[in-house]
């Protein structure tokens, strides 16, 4: 399976935040972020058009798709819960047979065919070799534009250039591209299926310091 990525300008604010390791008891708080940035996400309201029907099923996709990160101690959030990015690290998956069950039970049936044909095509572009995977991140609305989404990636990435390793996501929209490409992400192809948006994988190889 794959992902739907972030939400956030890119803006880089002029003193980072402070990036916080999520507690089993921060759970609720940081899919909630996450929820609310998809809110406008295209593939998030492709999945679900109807604002009850996305607010009443997207939280539970959250928590099925990414919910390993707070196993691992790879949820992040913004202090203030104003941004959260739930990584994966190398030879960690989501719950694919969960997540299948949760969209055939809460997706209509006329989506179903195109939506899995879209998640098929995704999951084809992961690398073969281990590595980060992004599942969602996330910046609440009300706080984009203020560097957070960028924070979030570093937290992970300077590991991941420091260790050698590859970091995988796939973007929900250009403006997400733009913002991961300024951090050494490239794409990878361009996913489309029927009435989907379309979706990016990228791929980030590890970056050499000055």
């Amino acid at each position: 399976m794959a992902t739907i990525a972030t939400k956030n300008s890119g803006y880089v604010a002029s003193r980072d935040p402070n990036i916080m390791t999520a507690k089993a008891s921060d759970q609720n708080q940081v899919i909630a972020t996450i929820a609310l940035a998809f809110s406008s996400d295209p593939a998030g309201r492709y999945l679900y058009p109807d604002p009850h029907q996305f607010f009443s099923h997207f939280p539970e996709f959250v928590r099925i798709f990414g919910g390993k990160a707070f196993e691992h101690d790879t949820a992040y959030y913004v202090d203030g819960f104003t941004g959260a990015a739930l990584w994966y690290p190398p030879g960690v998956h989501p719950n694919e047979d969960a997540l299948v069950s949760l969209l055939l039970r809460t997706v209509p049936e006329n989506m179903q065919e195109e939506m899995f044909a879209v998640l098929d095509q995704m999951g084809s572009y992961h690398p073969s070799e281990p590595h980060w995977y992004l599942p969602l991140i996330g910046v609440d609305p009300a706080h984009q534009g203020k560097g957070y989404g960028s924070a979030l990636l570093k937290h992970v990435l300077v590991n991941c250039d420091r260790n050698g390793q590859v970091a995988y996501l796939e973007s929900t929209s250009p403006q997400s591209v733009r913002l991961y490409e300024r951090h050494g992400f490239k794409v990878l192809a361009e996913i489309q299926v029927g009435s989907s948006p379309p979706i990016f994988p990228m791929s980030r190889n590890p970056q050499m310091s000055n």
